[in-house]
């Protein structure tokens, strides 16, 4: 290669913005987020989150257009150090732009997360009649049509997602809380975990990414003065942990998660969600969710504990 070819392929690689230095006052590029899921379940409340905290957010932004996104905040000199990007993946083409986009940023080394936003079909039915809208996919079919269509497409998508979060259930003010609790700190942790407490009879949360299943123990809902106490309760607490393996069990699963945590950080994933169920989600999965939390914590993994069915009964 000659002098001059290498100085026009230095200059074009500085003009594309590939190669970002940030040890000799170079551009740095800004952190990113891709918002994508299935349609009604709250890309638009995800957008206006992110930027009620400070993000610089595009909504349906063409996916093969992300990394001049990237390029142009690079450029700003620190004034956009965060770009929020809303996808709607509706076609075939678009999808594939997508991922070539995310293949390119992840070889720049740039740091970009992906959440997916997902919703049951019932949910998704109804947010869809209550505004009396047609599914974007339904074409002459149903809306049922279009969410199974939808579900296909983004199956890949969804595979590979940093973060899923499961909006069947929230409203706008939970919604809000997620995204709060996510991406409000300036020093993010390199591991957040969820511990989600639930009941098996209400069906398995749809963003775990690990499930525990504690049926296994005797059902403090037979002893009547248990029955109308929660895993919270010491009483009820000691009646789980002295029943026959359950203390063996907790040590054992916090030792596989000591495994599993050390390999998402190695992986770069940021987020874990563990399900912990039991018949109700009001005894057992409590106190062992409760337990395993102290635990995750102790090994320093920022841990959030939520309760998701107790109470329901």
């Amino acid at each position: 290669m000659t002098a001059e070819a290498a100085r026009r392929r230095d200059s074009t690689t500085e003009k594309r913005g590939i190669e970002v230095n940030t040890s000799n006052g170079g551009e740095t590029a800004p952190e990113l987020v891709i918002i994508s899921g299935m349609s009604g379940a709250g890309r638009s409340t995800a957008a206006k989150c992110l930027e009620d905290l400070g993000w610089f957010v595009v909504d349906n932004l063409p996916p093969a257009l992300i990394p001049t996104m990237v390029d142009l905040g690079a450029r700003s000199q620190g004034a956009v150090p965060r770009i929020g990007v809303v996808v709607d993946v509706r076609g075939r083409t678009f999808f594939d732009d997508l991922l070539t986009s995310l293949d390119e940023l992840e070889k720049r080394g740039v740091r970009l997360r992906v959440v997916f936003l997902e919703s049951s079909d019932e949910a998704l039915v109804r947010r869809f009649e209550n505004v009396r809208r047609p599914h974007p996919l339904q074409a002459d079919g149903r809306i049922v049509d279009g969410i199974e269509r939808e579900r296909d497409l983004l199956r890949e998508l969804r595979g590979e997602a940093d973060l899923v979060i499961d909006t069947s259930n929230l409203n706008v003010h939970q919604l809000r809380a997620k995204f709060d609790t996510q991406f409000s700190g300036n020093d993010e942790p390199e591991l957040r975990a969820t511990v989600m407490s639930f009941g098996f009879k209400y069906g398995l949360p749809v963003d775990a990414d690990l499930v525990v299943d504690c049926r296994f123990l005797p059902n403090p809902h037979w002893v009547p003065e248990l029955r109308a106490r929660t895993g919270t309760d010491a009483d009820v607490a000691e009646y789980v942990f002295q029943q026959p393996g359950a203390q063996e069990f907790l040590d054992g699963y916090a030792e596989l998660l000591r495994i599993v945590t050390e390999g998402y950080r190695r992986e770069g994933k940021r987020y874990m969600t563990l399900a912990v169920g039991c018949t109700g989600g009001k005894h057992r999965s409590v106190a062992m969710s409760e337990r395993l939390t102290k635990r995750l914590i102790a090994d320093g993994v920022e841990t959030v504990l939520v309760h998701r069915d107790m109470g329901r009964e």
